[in-house]
């Protein structure tokens, strides 16, 4: 798989080589998770609609939910106006987040609007 070029050329890439994406779940609007893509996972994941991330500690590509089985579903991609993230609109199955949570913005509140 290889990454359309009228795409390729839009996106403003770290010196890695990588792009953030971040994850949104589709029914609620809840920001899931913030991950990593290089241009092969972004193509891997417009091909499939399997969400497809880049491990910066493992150095490879991963696959949401291929080990865990907590995948998610792909509706839709949007590249941000500087072309430096991705927002992946997503159905997620189980927790988004490494620890269980369903949200990796579960845990720490810093701040919230008081009513």
């Amino acid at each position: 798989m290889s990454l359309d070029a009228s795409i390729a050329g839009r996106l403003k890439r770290d010196a890695n080589g990588l792009f953030a994406a971040v994850a949104q779940e589709r029914g609620t609007g809840q920001v899931l998770m913030v991950a990593w893509m290089d241009d092969d996972a972004l193509a891997r994941t417009l091909e499939t609609r399997e969400a497809t991330y880049y491990s910066r500690s493992r150095g490879e590509q991963w696959v949401k939910g291929a080990t865990s089985g907590h995948t998610q579903y792909v509706h839709s991609v949007r590249l941000d106006c500087d072309g430096d993230t991705v927002l992946l609109e997503v159905d997620q199955v189980g927790a988004a987040c490494h620890t269980g949570d369903h949200s990796c913005f579960d845990a720490d509140v810093l701040l919230t609007q008081e009513i």
